[in-house]
């Protein structure tokens, strides 16, 4: 039975409880032990609401050890791995905390504010020699791992072209605005885009290049609209927008477009569609799972299995915090091409 300790009870880490208590039901060996949040208030139930549908209005914290102080619990209780759903300024410090005791981590995306973080992370993990796998949850979300297989395999031949987009109205439902604050959120392009920049990388690898145009809307949030291009050596044209400006009467929005030799893929609305060169459009059949739930349960396999969590591991995502970095180097630049290594 595999034991973990979620550290943070707001939006995303009520997501990551919902799953818990769902393998829970299912016997799946895997059980959240305690919980940390240093506002009290979550534990009688008092919560805000985030961009999408998830988190349990009713829970029963009876059942966890509960605790407000991160020292208390890390020197009270052992762990399989600690679960991190924290706002993305304290992901570097408390990640480095938990491997330091010798737990392994499964760290909300982004990874942290910036690459020079995301190495402490790096380093702290490799002395501990202890697993750091990030939340980029689009690796493990069906219509995603559709696309993957798509152009791993080249089921459709050469992609010719990628769209990815991602909109809503701005989050200010974040706790003290924090999401709101480039310094301690990245603004919507590390906290936001980095969904689709590390989806181009991880489907595509590093462009060679890339440009950036950017906005911003909301005083101190950085760039909240931007629009990215990338360049590959084959000549594909690769673009993602994001836009995190938008009316609240407007739903958040994912979705890609990407055209292959002989056939499109299309995911939006929550359904992917194949447009195949010759023949019907067809419907694949998916997986009703989120990746929340499939990213858990990647990482407890592994854990349960003794391998090594390849999928979304914290030197690779590291390297997606290089590319916005570089994007918005480019975007400061009034769209100026950034080249990558």
């Amino acid at each position: 039975m595999l034991k973990v300790g979620l550290i943070g009870i707001g939006f995303i880490g009520r997501a990551h409880l919902d799953q818990y208590l769902r393998l829970e039901q299912e016997d799946y060996p895997i059980r959240v032990t305690a919980i940390c949040d240093t506002d009290p208030k979550k534990f009688e139930g008092e919560f805000t609401e985030g961009n999408i549908g998830v988190g349990n209005a009713d829970y029963d914290f009876s059942k966890y050890r509960l605790y407000t102080n991160l020292d208390d619990m890390l020197a009270s209780e052992s762990f399989d791995y600690v679960d991190i759903a924290l706002p993305t300024f304290l992901h570097d410090a408390v990640a480095i905390q938990v491997l330091k005791k010798g737990f392994n981590v499964l760290c909300e995306k982004p990874m942290a504010l910036d690459s020079k973080r995301c190495k402490a992370m790096l380093e702290a993990a490799g002395r501990s020699g202890k697993h750091l796998m990030i939340g980029q949850c689009l690796r493990f979300w069906p219509a995603y791992e559709y696309l993957k297989d798509c152009v791993d395999k080249s089921v459709w031949g050469a992609v010719r072209s990628a769209r990815f987009y991602r909109g809503s109205s701005a989050p200010v439902w974040s706790n003290q605005n924090w999401l709101l604050d480039e310094s301690r959120s990245g603004g919507a392009l590390v906290d936001f885009h980095v969904h689709d920049a590390d989806m181009i990388r991880w489907l595509f690898g590093n462009p060679a290049s890339v440009s950036a145009l950017g906005r911003n809307v909301y005083p101190g949030s950085g760039y909240d609209i931007l629009s990215a291009q990338y360049v590959y050596p084959d000549g594909k044209i690769v673009s993602a927008e994001a836009d995190w400006s938008l009316p609240p009467s407007i739903p958040f929005e994912m979705s890609y477009r990407v055209g292959f030799d002989e056939a499109a893929v299309v995911f939006t609305g929550g359904k992917v569609t194949v447009y195949p060169k010759e023949g019907s459009a067809f419907t694949p059949e998916l997986s009703a799972d989120t990746g929340f739930y499939r990213e858990i349960v990647y990482l407890a396999d592994c854990l349960l299995n003794g391998r090594v969590p390849s999928v979304s591991p914290g030197d690779d995502v590291a390297a997606s915090i290089r590319l916005v970095e570089a994007e918005k180097r480019s975007a400061d630049g009034g769209g100026k091409w950034i080249k990558l290594k």
